[in-house]
């Protein structure tokens, strides 16, 4: 071998050396940055995909939990009358019922399996009988160890002023008591997300929070929900989740089978570190009529509960922008 061609055997090695070492010192430094990164970025989201006994009410609250926990969920959320006997729809739980009621009722759903979230107050805030119904569910569900009491406006409008001035004096009493109360849309002057969380930052406590019901947006004000719940993501605390179609007929139904993209409805709180309920409440499929059977409505809460998991598994694997 000639004394160039071994000059530049060497010289080639001492690249390679440097070469290999730049890139093994610079994978570190990436791996530092990377973890330091880490370990301040927001955390996933921890959804828990309940269904609402809602879909069952022409059955029996029993059957209905048991078809909750067949369909594959953890979570379940109470509301709103059950078809215990021919023409009898009765409470899930009376607005008087004792917390005692609650409790037992809560120790139910986990004997089966099923952790209850979320409970339906049956009552508008502005009723003249809201800030003692409320108080009542507060402490039921405390009892039953609920995290959160659902309540709404009506379609006609919502006494703002009224609802402040309400869920201030509630917000202690359910502080007090580990429950969160969350306001949804349900048209009128209160029918969007960001008209809610005007009002959530006006009463400015945090056991005062959104529930937000994409379906009903679309339904009564015709408005898309995308744009609405990125004014109010901050303030969002749990979803009922509802699918709306306005073609070919207009009318509300299960998660995927509408208008609605679910993916981006989910992204603006998909990386909150919270822990969030999606309590479904429509599961049904648009167009034809829903089920008679019990089994029929199984196989609906089965769907929807995989669809869920379908389009937080993906927001999870890869955050969009």
């Amino acid at each position: 071998m000639s004394m160039q061609a071994s000059t530049n055997s060497r010289a080639i090695s001492r690249r390679a050396v440097l070469t290999g070492a730049a890139a093994i010192a610079g994978a570190a430094i990436t791996s530092h940055l990377w973890a330091v990164g880490a370990s301040d970025a927001p955390k996933p989201t921890r959804f828990q995909i309940a269904c609402m006994t809602l879909p069952y009410s022409q059955f029996p609250l029993a059957r209905a939990m048991e078809g909750i926990r067949r369909a594959g969920y953890q979570y379940v959320a109470w509301g709103t009358t059950h078809n215990e006997a021919p023409g009898r729809q009765t409470p899930v739980m009376a607005a008087d019922a004792p917390p005692q009621a609650a409790r037992e009722l809560g120790q139910r759903c986990r004997d089966m399996g099923l952790e209850p979230v979320m409970m339906f107050s049956m009552i508008y805030p502005e009723d003249p009988k809201g800030l003692e119904v409320l108080t009542s569910r507060i402490k039921q569900a405390s009892a039953a160890g609920i995290a959160q009491v659902l309540t709404f406006g009506h379609t006609q409008g919502g006494n703002r002023e009224l609802w402040t001035q309400r869920f201030r004096k509630l917000a202690p009493i359910a502080r007090d008591s580990n429950v969160m109360i969350v306001v949804k849309q349900h048209g009128g002057s209160t029918g969007t997300g960001q008209a809610c969380a005007e009002i959530v930052r006006d009463v400015n406590d945090p056991a005062v929070k959104v529930n937000y019901d994409a379906g009903n947006v679309m339904d009564y004000l015709n408005l898309d929900p995308i744009p609405d719940i990125r004014k109010c993501a901050a303030e969002v605390r749990s979803f009922c989740i509802k699918d709306h179609r306005n073609w070919p007929a207009d009318e509300d139904c299960g998660p995927g089978f509408g208008e609605i993209d679910h993916y981006r409805l989910l992204n603006p709180v998909a990386y909150t570190g919270l822990t969030m309920p999606l309590c479904c409440e429509n599961i049904f499929a648009p167009l034809v009529a829903r089920p008679k059977t019990a089994e029929g409505v199984d196989a609906l809460a089965r769907r929807a509960r995989e669809f869920l998991e379908t389009v937080i598994a993906g927001l999870h694997t890869k955050r969009p922008a």
